[in-house]
């Protein structure tokens, strides 16, 4: 494969083998960060991934970067562009296939131990010397050997790891054994075989026992993975809409599909790219994609997203997105870039990481050197050393904080909550502001046009007004727009067509008609708010007030030809979502106050909050404003402390101020932009999932705070310990290996998470 050519982007990422523990990540960051040519890179111990960015026109190569990780003693890979984990395993060097290891180690040192066992019940017994190295010897040299090369390659390059700190205890516990046998004549209890024998089956099994974990930490990306069909039923293009034939395709890879084609899914098939629906009906499960716990409803002309389960009805799809641009594909991207991403507390762990092994190799020589001057015993001062390397590993402290974040993470998505960027979850925790956009976001989006107010004192007639403000919309997708149009083709009427159409960001639209009462005239329609301004602002306040108090969205048409002059008032009616008022509800019973920000008139604005509940309403907000209003509740007077605030969003005009909150939450039934500016996506308009996706970033940081205590807390307590003589070589080993298990364990109880739902 060359590389060069396949990967053309200034990013890579990059499959690590090898990496054990946090001072692995912090050796391969160090040596690679020195490359010349590298701006930035970041490695992941959980997902045993490296993500690289070079600098623009740097010289540098991606085979460059591999060949400087594989000199540290890890082997490096290019992911693969969709589903960089492994459906297979766990793409781990310590995976399933340890198991036999783990048994053959087991089974050799059970015969060492049982000595030990019997010991307390008062028989004295051991097994003949010759007979202990000959089960001590393949442990230590053919299922250990893995600890000698990486520890030699971690000393070659200069830094120390966790296989260094097992090759060098075992390695001392063994070597004393071998020199009892040969210089004493009764040797038979000064023997400590079992210690290293023991000390290397449970490691391998710690880290069996985590590799297993670790893949259980990948299930929801390996899930997503699995919804991908690998072929699609293509009908030939020559053949006719009004004749098609559910019989007449061929089977393509999915690789050959193009948007320009035709694919036919039959019932309870899985559906393999996004699309339309050209022909047919049935009920859609996209649980998996977006969190929806019921079937939906499709008909012809509906979207349908690739992954997603037909159910009862056979459908044929126009395709319009495959392979990386589908949405399932963009799903996986997000969920695997948030769990390789690391949380602004990992950079704590990493400094630690750097200085520990060698820290740990100074305490268990001074140790070594204590005890023996002290007790004047060389065999109880190696073994209190050993016991301090093996326990002080820290492996523990390197999963700590990845494991959390990839089981937090993968359930999240699994109920349609895409967290992107770990950040998010340091925040998250402390949010006790939230606000909310209006339309589209409060409101389900799909407005209404209820009444026209004629605002001029020349008498225009009705039609006309309708025709020339439609014309001003042709081909808008703003829901608006969409509404005005339904409307006046409801009323068999034509819109007039416009030229020199402009979209004015924020306020609306402007154009000359073609025809009617105001041919080459500039007509505007446009916002209330952002003509508060205007002299004529408090006229057209007074004359819209009544409709404005039963919280319409209201749009005002007018001349700009010279002042502005207005015609009519448009009066729209959104329906509020179903679950608006429990969510909002739910965020206060986690003493969280609510905001909404709205570019309607006060009037309507304030009748919305009010059903609704919202605590803070600010209305007549142009766009560029909505941003200001973040920063001015981070530092709100209601509280003396800083407020911590999210933003809730949809549309291009909220991208700014879900960029400048703290947390961005965006509806993905909004724009491409919002959500890219947002932290957080919600697979679904569902706003129940604002509460729930609070909850759950707040389980996984206490996860991330409880996993960095125990680890943090466990080498602390340990190492004292294992210094002072109260934990043997074999305990050590034990407690090393579980310790990681722990960690892992206790980050995938994050998997019983449940979303809440609010009727």
């Amino acid at each position: 494969m060359n590389t060069k050519n396949t990967l053309s982007s200034d990013f890579y990422t990059l499959d690590i083998v090898g990496m054990t523990c946090a001072s692995c990540v912090g050796r391969i960051e160090k040596t690679v960060q020195k490359i010349t040519g590298v701006e930035a890179i970041s490695v992941n111990l959980a997902t045993e991934q490296a993500r690289i960015r070079l600098q623009h026109g740097s010289p540098v190569t991606i085979e460059d970067i591999i060949k400087a990780i594989d000199k540290t003693g890890y082997e490096a890979h290019p992911s693969t562009a969709l589903g960089k984990i492994s459906q297979e395993n766990a793409k781990l060097s310590w995976g399933m296939d340890g198991l036999t290891s783990v048994l053959v180690s087991f089974a050799l040192a059970i015969p060492l131990v049982i000595p030990m066992v019997l010991m307390p019940f008062g028989i004295h017994w051991s097994l003949n010397p010759w007979w202990q190295l000959a089960l001590a010897t393949p442990i230590q040299f053919i299922l250990g050997w893995r600890f000698y090369v990486a520890g030699f390659k971690s000393l070659l390059a200069g830094v120390g790891n966790m296989d260094l700190l097992i090759a060098i205890g075992t390695s001392s516990a063994y070597g004393l054994s071998v020199y009892q046998i040969f210089s004493q004549s009764h040797y038979e209890h000064d023997l400590y075989f079992e210690g290293s024998a023991v000390i290397i089956s449970m490691v391998l099994l710690g880290k069996w026992l985590e590799a297993r974990a670790k893949k259980q930490t990948s299930e929801a990306i390996r899930a997503l993975q699995k919804l991908w069909p690998e072929n699609a039923k293509v009908l030939d293009a020559s053949i006719k809409n009004d004749a098609l034939n559910l019989t007449e395709y061929r089977v393509l890879p999915l690789d050959q599909v193009l948007p320009t084609d035709r694919i036919i899914v039959l019932p309870g098939e899985r559906i393999p790219v996004d699309g339309i629906i050209l022909s047919g009906q049935s009920h859609v499960d996209e649980s998996l994609l977006t969190g929806e716990s019921e079937p939906i409803k499709k008909h012809v002309n509906d979207q349908v997203i690739g992954g997603a389960m037909n159910g009862e009805g056979a459908l044929i799809i126009q395709v319009q997105a495959i392979g990386v641009e589908s949405v399932l594909a963009k799903i996986i991207s997000l969920v695997e870039d948030a769990q390789t991403k690391k949380a602004p507390i990992q950079k704590l762990v990493d400094q630690v990481s750097a200085v520990f092994v060698p820290s740990v190799i100074v305490i268990a020589i001074l140790t070594g050197l204590a005890n023996w001057l002290y007790f004047d015993s060389i065999p109880l001062a190696i073994l209190r050393a050993v016991s301090v390397l093996v326990i002080a590993c820290p492996c523990a402290l390197g999963l700590a904080t990845p494991a959390a974040i990839m089981a937090g993470t993968g359930v999240a998505a699994r109920f349609g909550i895409l967290i992107k960027d770990p950040q998010v979850l340091e925040f998250a925790h402390r949010i006790n502001v939230v606000a909310f956009d209006k339309t589209g976001t409060l409101t389900i989006g799909r407005p209404r046009l209820i009444e026209v107010i004629p605002l001029s004192n020349e008498s225009h007639n009705m039609q006309d007004i309708l025709a020339a403000a439609s014309g001003l919309q042709l081909g808008s997708e703003h829901p608006l727009a969409k509404a005005l149009l339904n409307y006046t083709v409801e009323k068999n009427l034509i819109p007039i067509t416009a030229i020199e159409n402009k979209a004015l960001t924020g306020i609306g639209i402007e154009g000359k008609p073609t025809s009617g009462p105001w041919a080459n005239e500039l007509l505007c329609l446009q916002s209330v708010a952002s003509l508060k301004d205007s002299p004529l602002f408090k006229d057209i306040e007074s004359q819209i007030a009544s409709a404005s108090l039963k919280g319409h969205t209201i749009s005002i048409l007018g001349t700009t030809s010279n002042n502005f002059s207005p015609i009519a008032a448009f009066m729209f009616g959104d329906e509020i979502k179903a679950n608006a008022k429990q969510s909002v509800e739910a965020l206060h019973k986690l003493s969280i106050r609510t905001a909404m920000i709205s570019g309607d008139n006060l009037s309507s604005a304030n009748r919305v909050g009010k059903i609704i509940g919202i605590d803070e309403v600010f209305a007549q907000v142009m766009p560029g404003d909505k941003a200001e209003i973040i920063k001015s509740l981070k530092s709100s007077t209601v509280s003396k402390n800083r407020q911590w605030v999210a933003m809730i969003g949809d549309g291009i005009n909220d991208a700014p101020a879900l960029a400048v909150a703290d947390v961005g939450m965006a509806m993905s039934t909004g724009t491409d932009v919002a959500i890219q500016s947002a932290g957080i996506t919600l697979m679904r308009g569902d706003l129940s999932l604002v509460p729930s996706a609070i909850d759950i970033s707040k389980r996984t940081w206490n996860k991330i705070r409880q996993n960095l205590f125990w680890a943090f807390a466990f080498n602390t307590a340990g190492i004292p310990l294992a210094a002072l003589g109260y934990l043997s070589p074999m305990v050590a080993g034990s407690a090393m290996a579980l310790s990681s298990f722990f960690v892992l364990s206790n980050a995938l109880l994050l998997k019983r998470w449940r979303i809440k739902h609010f009727n």
